[in-house]
């Protein structure tokens, strides 16, 4: 089995323009999470640089190469960062790390920093949580909502299936969307059936009539994950009685904010449109993490 198809692609980015030397206080944040890791360094709260990896069996190596990658080969060390923040599932593992925070805090002030200050309302969606949040305007935590257990793992269970199905986790998105019509999700509460119904599809006749084609079975697929999304982010404290409705602008982030199909499912079922970053928004946690140690 090709282990590349669910993997998205690791990168890494150093500013030219920037020079450290300058800086009056560099900072670090580093989020290391069950599937990937996101280091960033920011001088005086610009970006000047950050990785994206894969994490692996050792997230304390995951860790030291990130932010190794994100502090470039420019001579920046790492006795001149003025403080190093961690966050994410193994943050207990970051070595050096003057604090340990939460990845809500973090992924809302990383949010901010990626979509400006009009995101009122953010979906941070991992490998293995889905976590909502809603701000106040002035930049604090309102009210935040975390699935339940049996849904954990959506991000992790997209690769699963891709690397079963040999599809690349790039592509999937793309082509769940050229299907004419979505047809009823795979199960929505537990990623393991999910997988195995999909899979199940492609051998299955549909209501007796018809065979689902390759693009319907992705949009069932992907549909599921907008659909489970869309449940924690209902359980958010209302605004209103009635449907669900999103305050302010809507900020997507994590590693299946790439994913287009479940992108485009999520605003088609909420009538809005996600706001855009020309960052991965991979990176908010990590983002968020630095911004804190200021």
């Amino acid at each position: 089995m090709n282990q590349g198809y669910g993997r998205w692609p690791e990168s890494s980015w150093v500013s030219g323009d920037t020079d450290w030397k300058l800086a009056g206080k560099i900072t670090a944040g580093i989020d290391v999470g069950t599937t990937s890791t996101q280091a960033v360094v920011m001088c005086d709260g610009h970006l000047y640089g950050y990785a994206n990896i894969r994490t692996g069996a050792d997230f304390r190596g995951a860790a030291d190469k990130a932010l190794t990658m994100a502090m470039g080969t420019g001579g920046l060390e790492r006795s001149r960062l003025d403080a190093v923040v961690g966050t994410g599932f193994g943050k207990q593992n970051i070595a050096g790390a003057c604090k340990l925070t939460d990845e809500i805090h973090c992924h809302a002030k990383g949010a901010r920093y990626l979509f400006g200050p009009e995101v009122r309302t953010v979906v941070d969606m991992g490998g293995q949580t889905v976590k909502a949040i809603r701000l106040y305007e002035w930049d604090r935590v309102r009210d935040f909502m975390i699935n339940d257990k049996c849904a954990t793992g959506e991000g992790r269970s997209l690769e699963t299936l891709c690397d079963l199905i040999h599809v690349p986790i790039t592509e999937i998105g793309a082509k769940s969307l050229e299907a004419e019509q979505d047809p009823e999700p795979v199960s929505t509460t537990c990623w393991a059936y999910a997988n195995i119904e999909t899979i199940g599809l492609f051998g299955r006749p549909e209501f007796k009539c018809r065979k689902l084609t390759e693009a319907e079975i992705y949009a069932s697929h992907l549909f599921a994950f907008a659909w489970r999304i869309l449940g924690v982010l209902g359980r958010l404290s209302p605004l209103d009685v009635g449907e669900i409705q999103v305050d302010g602008g809507l900020g997507l982030t994590g590693g299946l904010a790439k994913n287009v199909g479940i992108v485009r499912r999520i605003e088609r079922e909420l009538g809005v449109t996600a706001m855009k970053s020309r960052l991965d928004p991979m990176l908010a946690g990590a983002i968020g993490a630095a911004l804190l140690a200021e």
